[in-house]
């Protein structure tokens, strides 16, 4: 495997990582059409688990079979492809080696009871990941509820073990609970906070919500007001995230959150492209189309991150 320049100072970042790691984290990076430019596109597909099958698949039916998402990955150019154990088992050995997995090792579910805050139960193990093939491990935290702290106190355990067998740990980092208002979840300091208490965790690629202008946080909103941060923009906000992710030592993909248009689709990649994102996460708003409208507008997000749209 060829590695440019590029690929090769991201991954002087990683100081502490063993030849394993980073050669899986490698794998990730040089995988399909944005392969050695520092960008990312994953598919993540967990909406069945999370959601409930019909709400998931009914809108693309062809997505009830889980071959059919590694497969559209290869076919667009996506760089990885992310799921629960199940799915993964159910494709790994057909697309061994074809495509860098992710193993999802997490999950919520719709059918929890209501009074429960924001949690997600242990579903996978390292050693599932390294069974399977796979890259990496991906995991969940909710920063700001209640069980925040037990979920930060199972991610460090797990990717102690994931980095000790040479695997890469995404974090996917959403505050929700507790006191944070509906608003306050996508908030430029809240999401800046996530993905810095997700670089201090260890993991090597953060996923994080594309943030909103609004400001959650008296004490924060002092601050940023007072150092006139610059927030006004969608590609501004990308920027700070980048800076509170270790000054961009550390890689962030941005979640393309619930279904939407096309358009804008495409204006939230240029927003990750201008403000120095190191790219997407992007499921509902891929697989729920057909498979002919899917690849039209990953091959158009992929343009954009290489500076052809």
């Amino acid at each position: 495997m060829v590695v440019t320049e590029k690929v090769k100072k991201i991954l002087a970042n990683y100081e502490s990582d063993c030849p394993g790691t980073k050669a899986n984290l490698a794998r990730i990076l040089m995988q399909g059409r944005l392969g050695g430019s520092g960008k990312l596109i994953i598919l993540p597909v967990d909406q069945g688990w999370e959601h409930g099958p019909a709400r998931s698949h009914a809108p693309n039916p062809a997505g009830y079979d889980p071959h059919y998402f590694p497969q559209l990955a290869l076919d667009a150019g996506m760089s990885a492809y992310a799921a629960p154990l199940g799915a993964i088992e159910a494709i790994a050995d057909t697309y061994a080696g074809q495509i860098p997995l992710i193993l999802k090792v997490n999950s919520a579910n719709s059918l929890a009871p209501n009074n429960i805050d924001y949690n997600q139960a242990i579903t996978g193990s390292v050693m599932d990941a390294i069974r399977l093939g796979c890259a990496a491990i991906g995991f969940t935290i909710y920063p700001g509820s209640e069980n925040a702290y037990e979920m930060i106190e199972e991610i460090r355990e797990m990717a102690e073990e994931a980095k000790a067998f040479g695997l890469v740990v995404i974090i996917w980092s959403y505050s929700r609970g507790g006191f944070l208002t509906k608003e306050g979840q996508t908030a430029i300091d809240i999401a800046g906070y996530a993905a810095h208490m997700a670089a201090q965790l260890g993991a090597h690629i953060i996923k994080v919500k594309l943030p909103s202008d609004h400001l959650e946080l008296d004490a924060a909103k002092k601050v940023y007001e007072e150092y006139e941060i610059p927030v006004a923009t969608p590609a501004d906000r990308v920027r700070h995230v980048m800076q509170c992710a270790f000054n961009s030592r550390r890689m962030v993909v941005f979640s393309g959150g619930a279904a939407k248009g096309a358009d804008q689709v495409f204006e939230d990649a240029r927003a990750i492209r201008d403000g120095g994102g190191n790219g997407s996460i992007i499921g509902r708003n891929s697989f729920q189309r057909t498979k002919e409208d899917a690849l039209e507008m990953l091959d158009k997000i992929i343009k954009i991150y290489l500076d052809e749209e």
